[in-house]
């Protein structure tokens, strides 16, 4: 029996690739929800696993492969956020990662890879491999690395210890220092192809998965974690109509990070439709009805994309879920208001709800 997670089936390519690659440091880059921490796991699993020649690696089987399997592997250490540790399932320490779990209690969890936590990987690194083989250092995502914690691992980027591969992850390699850039080889990872996204995600039981595949952009992952936090392809479809008619309740149960997203989606949508183009993440079915000669006009569009962007910044302000969704909805339906509901001459939606940026 393997134990291996299995691979994406549209990584097999790039992990094929990544390990042919001759670097000891190795940026993996790309758009979100693609996969990019999973093809860094397979291929610390390929590199730590014991399997003798001869033998498909990672072989599942190994004492290295169970190791990893189990988040235990002696020769692996992760550098990941605290407040991503949940929702990728690692637990804090089981990895040699991560905050005790009794102070981590006592805090909301960072976003944030510290220093303190990068010179605690660099003094790992420097210590001998405890299985006799090489030793893997990933870190995910590599952009939450605050200067001070990016300029502490420069050394060990350029001059790793024995055998030590480094995995480093980002959306943006721009993001990132350019000290940090110049010492990995980078690989980018592209969109899968819409098949065969659209196969694996109804495989998981996802319906309409083309709708929610359109509403992230191509992400397959982000698409399933949408399912996850509640919001199907019936829920997506209804959203338009529903800010166009101030139906807060309709998405009463959406987290707020979601509901900004999918506000910011739908704004930009209307604007291509009002500019002649074809939207992105709606279907123009849905969204030709709340289009017509006077409303939503682009000014005020492009009023309501502004402030959804300043709103974007503080979601993480500890906000009334409830009062904040009818006000971020309330705003929305400000676009089908008519000329004397609305704002001054320049058509943008203002007033009571103008503030929503500001916690």
């Amino acid at each position: 029996m393997n134990d291996t997670p299995s691979l994406l089936p549209w990584l097999a390519a790039p992990l094929a690739r990544g390990l042919n690659l001759p670097a000891h440091a190795l940026l993996l880059h790309g758009p979100p929800g693609v996969g990019q921490f999973e093809l860094a796991l397979a291929m610390a699993t390929n590199w730590l696993c014991e399997s003798v020649a001869g033998t498909s690696r990672p072989c599942g089987h190994c004492a290295g492969c169970r190791l990893m399997a189990a988040h235990m592997h002696p020769d692996f250490h992760l550098l990941l956020p605290d407040a991503l540790r949940g929702p990728l399932g690692w637990a804090a320490g089981e990895d040699g990662g991560g905050e005790p779990a009794a102070k981590a209690d006592k805090a909301k969890p960072s976003k944030a890879i510290r220093i303190e936590a990068v010179r605690a990987a660099i003094e790992w690194s420097q210590t001998t491999s405890s299985r006799g083989g090489a030793k893997v250092l990933l870190v995910h995502p590599a952009q939450v690395m605050n200067p001070s914690a990016a300029n502490a691992l420069l050394k060990t980027l350029e001059e790793p210890a024995g055998h030590l591969r480094l995995l480093l992850t980002a959306q943006d390699p721009e993001a990132l220092l350019p000290t940090v850039r110049s010492r990995c080889q980078r690989m980018q990872l592209e969109l899968p192809p819409r098949a065969q996204a659209l196969a694996w995600l109804a495989t998981h039981g996802v319906v309409e998965p083309e709708l929610l595949l359109a509403a992230t952009g191509g992400q397959p992952l982000e698409a399933l974690a949408m399912v996850s936090d509640g919001i199907d392809s019936q829920a997506w479809d209804r959203l338009p109509n529903a800010v166009a008619r101030g139906l807060a309740a309709s998405v009463a149960d959406w987290p707020l990070t979601r509901l900004v997203d999918a506000l910011q989606k739908l704004c930009h949508d209307l604007m291509c439709l009002r500019a002649h183009g074809e939207p992105r993440y709606f279907r123009a079915s849905t969204l030709a009805p709340l289009v017509n000669r006077r409303d939503p006009a682009l000014p005020a569009l492009a009023q309501w994309a502004a402030d959804l962007t300043q709103a974007a910044r503080h979601d993480e302000h500890p906000w009334h879920a409830g009062l904040r969704t009818e006000a971020l909805v309330g705003q929305g339906a400000g676009l089908w208001q008519t000329p004397r509901m609305q704002g001054p001459a320049t058509g943008g939606v203002r007033g009571p709800m103008s503030t929503l940026g500001a916690p």
